[in-house]
């Protein structure tokens, strides 16, 4: 079917709004390029219609009357300028998205410019296994005494939960230093370790200094006013009022796991909006105190921590 010229029909021509139904509904490159032509008529409508409103309407030839031609006249004015000239380029935009949407439906669900949404790998949740076990102790930093590391499925390739290498191997390196910040705060190793690893991604997006270096900085703690030590700017996704922003952020950096273990403890043993977080032994409660204190603008934060507390990776984790 020929693409009509709409410059020449009236605006209000009822038969050519019915051909552009049809051709719109018949999803060829003719059809896309006329509704897309029509859409920016519409658009151009509404801007002459919003200077007509702001201009003053109090002459003496102003009346009910001149009002109604004139809004026909912005009509037919919109028309001829989407398609003369090659109108705003608003049309052109249209046309392109809807004939990428035609090709192929899967991009219904967004538009081409819009960003991937980025997602740090989860553990799955739980299900039924059997009670893992323990691994032969290890000694603790600077000192004789000796402590469990957690253990997961991962012992089991053909178990149907067994996390990743990855995950495992990112547990197996902060462990020590987390088991032993718990001995000071009595807040359980797992709930540490999750923490981090919701923070890092599982160790794959750890903060780095401007010259590459690590800046140890595994649970995302800025640098206040009141920071004195070393500090790197990175990235940061925060959430106001419940939309999603980025930004960049000053970052506290450290010289080891073991010293941000050690400012992890401190910050929640010594800040009194954390009162309630330290000591609690449940992940849902612990979980909630974080967030329900400000530790994260993420609407969502409790919930994944709690998930990857409960999930294959520390499910196993105990102490001894």
């Amino acid at each position: 079917m020929p693409l009509p010229d709409i410059s020449s029909q009236f605006s209000v021509d009822a038969n050519g709004l019915a051909a552009l139904k049809r051709q719109a509904r018949a999803n060829t490159p003719e059809g896309n390029k006329a509704t897309a032509r029509q859409f920016e008529a519409l658009f151009l409508q509404v801007v002459l219609k919003s200077m007509r409103d702001a201009t003053p309407q109090d002459g003496v030839f102003d009346s009910e009357q001149s009002r109604m031609y004139e809004s026909l006249l912005d009509q037919q004015l919109a028309q001829v300028l989407a398609t003369k000239g090659g109108g705003t380029g608003l049309a052109a935009m249209i046309e392109k998205q809807l004939s990428r949407v035609n090709a192929d439906p899967e991009n219904l669900g967004g538009l081409p410019l819009s960003p991937p949404a980025r997602a740090y790998p989860m553990p799955a949740a739980p299900g039924p296994m059997p009670l893992p076990g323990t691994s032969a102790p290890i000694p603790l930093p600077g000192g004789p005494s000796a402590m469990p590391l957690p253990q997961s499925s991962l012992g089991n390739p053909q178990s149907p939960d067994s996390v990743s290498a990855s995950a495992q191997a990112f547990v197996d390196r902060v462990w020590p230093h987390a088991f032993e910040a718990s001995s000071a705060t009595g807040i359980p190793a797992q709930f540490m370790v999750a923490q981090a690893a919701l923070e890092t991604g599982w160790g794959r997006f750890e903060l780095r200094r401007s010259d590459g270096r690590q800046s140890f900085n595994l649970f995302g703690i800025k640098a206040g006013r009141g920071w004195r030590g070393a500090t790197t700017e990175a990235a940061t996704t925060e959430y106001v009022n419940g939309v999603a922003q980025k930004q960049v952020g000053r970052f506290r950096a450290y010289g080891s796991y073991a010293e941000a273990f050690r400012d992890y403890a401190d910050l929640l043993a010594s800040n009194p909006r954390y009162a309630g977080v330290v000591g609690s032994a449940d992940a849902a409660s612990f979980a909630r105190g974080l967030q329900q204190a400000g530790y994260a603008s993420d609407p969502m934060y409790a919930a994944k921590l709690t998930r990857i507390i409960a999930g294959n990776t520390l499910r196993g984790a105990s102490f001894g």
